[in-house]
């Protein structure tokens, strides 16, 4: 068995060579990483605004389930509400800006 994982790590050894003796194209290699780094700001962007929608639906569900069990600090429980969502929004709006400012 041992043996086996040797044998198969030597191969991948051997066979790999050719790939790191590559010339390495500098203006295709910048386009492709520019590439790759654009596309993984938008995933990233993407996720940071789903998960505000699901944190600013998080803070709704609790400002009703709060003001419901105590109506007399609906005033109080509001502010810090939309305080809570504007400070989310915010974040959002912040990785929108990282997003264009690559």
């Amino acid at each position: 068995m041992l043996r086996k994982l040797f044998v198969m790590a030597l191969s991948l050894l051997v066979l790999s060579v050719p790939a790191f003796a590559q010339a390495a194209d500098n203006a295709e290699t910048v386009s492709s990483s520019k590439a790759l780094a654009v596309g993984l700001s938008i995933i990233g962007f993407g996720v940071a605004a789903g998960l505000a929608g699901l944190g600013q639906g998080k803070i709704g569900a609790a400002a009703l389930e709060g003001t419901a069990r105590n109506p007399s600090a609906s005033g109080k429980i509001q502010t810090m509400m939309i305080l809570g969502l504007a400070f989310i929004e915010s974040l959002v709006i912040f990785a929108l800006v990282i997003v264009f400012a690559k």
